[in-house]
């Protein structure tokens, strides 16, 4: 089964969730300066899931290029990835609402490490269709940085009941180790050619 769809798809919904998060930033009513400081925290939090969204969006384009085929199951786990990915809007939202509270910075972790387990889901699904031999399976290897994520997700939950600013911490440092795209697939690729 061919990929295009796929990508084309996986493109479109993640264009939409990016533009859902950017029509919750409301232009100030006042023309001064001084109107934005409000703004600052939802900014920020937008910061936050547009560089997490980016992230996947990067990612999932360099895991596809290294795939040759895809299945039944990978189309499900990609589906099970962009459901996770089209609740931070929401999340987002919530933790600027309620001014990144306790219950609603748990939540956003949680959403961040179903979305980083989809993700291993997905390359584990890519992996058994285009084999243990391919590109994408050398590159992944045991992906150590994606169990360290959703670690890193699951204690940063854990620890938002007690310190949401640590948990919050925790989860722009998640995104730094990604932030720089997966050079293992591009690596890989070249090592092929």
């Amino acid at each position: 089964m061919g990929k295009s769809r796929l990508e084309a798809f996986s493109d479109g919904v993640i264009a939409i969730i990016i533009t859902v998060m950017v029509l919750e930033l409301k232009a100030p009513h006042e023309a001064g300066l001084a109107a934005l400081g409000p703004l600052v925290p939802l900014f920020l939090s937008y910061v936050l899931s547009f560089v997490y969204v980016g992230i996947y969006w990067n990612n999932h384009h360099h895991m596809l290029h290294a795939a040759k085929r895809v299945s039944g199951a990978v189309l499900w786990a990609n589906l099970h990835l962009l459901f996770w990915l089209s609740l931070f809007p929401f999340t987002t939202a919530w933790i600027d609402e309620t001014h990144f509270a306790t219950v609603p910075v748990a939540v956003y972790g949680v959403v961040l490490m179903m979305a980083a387990v989809a993700w291993y889901n997905l390359a584990r699904c890519l992996i058994a269709v285009n084999g243990e031999q391919s590109a994408l399976a050398t590159a992944f290897g045991k992906d150590r940085k994606g169990q360290i994520s959703i670690v890193l997700y699951a204690a940063a939950i854990a620890a938002s009941f007690e310190n949401r600013w640590l948990a919050l911490a925790v989860y722009v440092f998640v995104a730094c180790l990604w932030f720089i795209p997966d050079r293992r697939i591009e690596v890989a690729l070249e090592a092929g050619e």
